[in-house]
């Protein structure tokens, strides 16, 4: 398995990490059982954030007593220097730990600079200070922002969406921060679950300088990342055969499935029915042509076009109509106008 360094930080760990936003959807005993195997697999870096509910609680619970083998990211949404302090407090506290290796900006749509009015940013540097934390990092969405983010020369680290659907810019970025000494740090590495071949996934990543975290709820998930410290990926013809057909197919605008638009004044599942088109083709399609996702897919022709879901979408995705797109869609699948193989 190789292994990477994210940048001037020092941390050296393999390029095959541990996303903990799913661990808050399972009990602490099942979430504590996949952390552990994934450390006793071969994974020192776990993400997450405190906004992932109790997703920092379970990597205390399960991985506190070794804490010096490995390295722990959180994030804060805080807006403001005294929620941070909360923020910080409260992570320590559920991770049980005296420290976190990075602590990032979550979701940032600006990059905070000293002298900027906020605070934010020496309050980070405040928390360094103190040993609360060892790095500064900060992760963003949208690409002027994390462009920026780099120029600025201020963070530790940068994460931000990569996958094997990456634009020629989102590489650049990726290059730009290895370039930088800056350590880039990859989410939405399987695009919000739409794609489906890990080995694909992992012979992308082997190309750049990049840390993938991938989210991981499941033994059968944490199964497949592991078995690459057994088996070198690395890209071959036939991989990027299967990425060009993909990208073809996916490239655009697509929902990433986030849940970042939520919630809807009229209770349309965003982050699901705005990817109906994909998921319905990329899955088994029984369960998604069920009463109950029809029902949830009718609630589309609900939408009051508030326009809150596209005001709140890191992607800049027009969401009103992107639904729109896939109900009729689905509505031509129900009526066999349309094929879904």
């Amino acid at each position: 398995m190789k292994k990477i360094t994210l940048g001037k930080t020092g941390i050296t760990t393999p390029q095959n990490a541990f996303g903990a936003l799913p661990i808050q959807r399972v009990d602490i005993e099942t979430a504590g059982k996949l952390l552990r195997r994934a450390y006793e697999g071969g994974m020192t870096f776990f993400d997450t954030a405190r906004a992932y509910s109790d997703s920092e609680e379970k990597i205390g619970y399960a991985l506190s007593d070794i804490r010096d083998r490995i390295f722990i990211a959180t994030k804060t949404t805080a807006k403001n220097p005294e929620d941070m302090k909360q923020h910080i407090d409260l992570s320590l506290k559920y991770l049980k730990t005296d420290h976190v290796d990075i602590l990032q900006f979550h979701m940032a749509d600006r990059c905070y600079k000293p002298g900027d009015g906020t605070g934010m940013y020496e309050q980070m540097e405040d928390f360094k200070r103190q040993g609360m934390i060892k790095h500064i990092g900060i992760t963003a969405h949208k690409i002027g922002v994390a462009e920026e983010i780099v120029e600025s020369g201020l963070y530790e680290t940068l994460q931000f969406p990569f996958s094997y659907l990456a634009t020629d810019r989102d590489i650049k970025l990726a290059q730009s921060c290895e370039a930088a000494g800056m350590g880039f740090i990859a989410m939405k590495g399987l695009a919000g679950g739409l794609l489906t071949n890990s080995e694909a996934c992992m012979a992308f990543m082997s190309q750049y300088n990049a840390l993938p975290i991938w989210g991981i709820q499941r033994e059968s998930e944490l199964d497949e990342w592991l078995s690459f410290f057994n088996k070198e990926v690395k890209m071959t013809d036939e991989l990027r055969a299967f990425i060009d057909k993909e990208r073809e197919e996916l490239l655009g605008d697509f929902c990433r499935g986030c849940g970042y638009c939520k919630p809807c004044a009229v209770g349309i599942q965003i982050n699901n029915c705005a990817r109906m088109s994909q998921l319905i083709r990329r899955a088994p399609s029984e369960g998604y042509l069920s009463e109950e996702w029809q029902k949830e897919m009718f609630k589309i022709e609900e939408c009051i076009n508030c326009g809150a879901c596209k005001k709140r979408c890191p992607y800049e995705l027009d969401i009103p109509n992107l639904l729109r797109k896939n109900l009729a869609d689905y509505k031509d699948i129900l009526a066999g106008k349309a094929s879904i193989k």
